[in-house]
């Protein structure tokens, strides 16, 4: 007879936290952050470029939105996490479980078991913030998801070249009737060609799809991440961005990134 070996899944983390939603469908919503480490695209924006990398350590809040973080081990067990997360659900404080990046994808086999227990333990909605890039993943662990908040990463903007993928990625989340909506950053640089290409991409899934356009926010130090500058783009610009996407697609909303004005990183 022979044993089988199990390894208790782990994660690497960033960060756990309380804090206000800056983006998309749920901004000004309170949240909890699960910020994953590792990602494997290298977008010329990235304000979260020290999640490209797995850390030694993660930090975690020990009391949900006063930065009282405590420095921990990695890689975590799923035990771990999940007392953290009870401990941060404080009774009708949070309205979601956001899982964000980093590339949250890139943890698949974990977030398989994690998932259904974080789901039964909090009763809360479990909303993940994606490079949309990885519909193989994505389509394992959709039954676990209330919510998704997908990128188009745009060649000029992104220096990223993904539209196979979101096309697949979107197709999946429609079908499986999980809420989803597209974020797009925009700079200057920004092709609108991209933009046109992007509309029609999500209008031939649903033109009921909500699209984001976000105003690139610029690196404070872009030469220490070795990135070119990235500038945001001029109100004239997104208003005909914004008229251009809108003859494909009924909702194509502006929102800046509210977190960083609030100070809710």
């Amino acid at each position: 007879m022979t044993v089988k070996n199990t390894i208790p899944p782990t994660a690497r983390l960033i960060e756990v936290f309380s804090a206000i939603q800056g983006e998309g469908l749920n901004v000004g919503t309170r949240q909890i952050f699960i910020r994953f480490a590792l990602c494997d695209l290298r977008c010329h924006f990235c304000d979260s470029a020290h999640t490209w990398n797995a850390p030694a350590t993660c930090k975690i809040e020990q009391t949900p939105g006063l930065r009282d973080f405590e420095i921990y081990s990695n890689p975590v067990p799923l035990p771990m996490l999940l007392s953290w997360v009870e401990r941060q659900n404080l009774p009708c404080l949070h309205d979601t479980i956001s899982l964000t990046g980093g590339e949250p994808l890139l943890h698949t086999p974990f977030l398989l078991e994690f998932l259904p227990e974080v789901r039964s333990v909090t009763g809360l909605p479990v909303y993940l913030e994606t490079g949309g890039h990885r519909p193989e993943q994505l389509d394992t662990i959709l039954p676990y998801l209330d919510s998704v908040g997908m990128d188009f990463k745009l060649p000029s903007t992104s220096g990223e070249n993904r539209w196979r993928e979101h096309a697949e990625f979107l197709q999946l989340c429609w079908k499986s009737q999980v809420e989803v909506f597209v974020k797009i950053i925009v700079s200057q640089t920004t092709d609108p060609t991209e933009l046109e290409h992007s509309a029609q991409l999500v209008a031939s899934v649903s033109p009921s799809i909500p699209v984001f356009l976000q105003p690139v926010t610029p690196l404070d130090d872009p030469i220490a991440f070795n990135q070119p500058p990235v500038l945001a783009p001029s109100p004239s610009q997104v208003l005909n961005w914004q008229s251009l996407m809108k003859r494909f697609v009924k909702q194509v909303r502006v929102v800046p990134q509210t977190h960083k004005m609030l100070n809710q990183l």
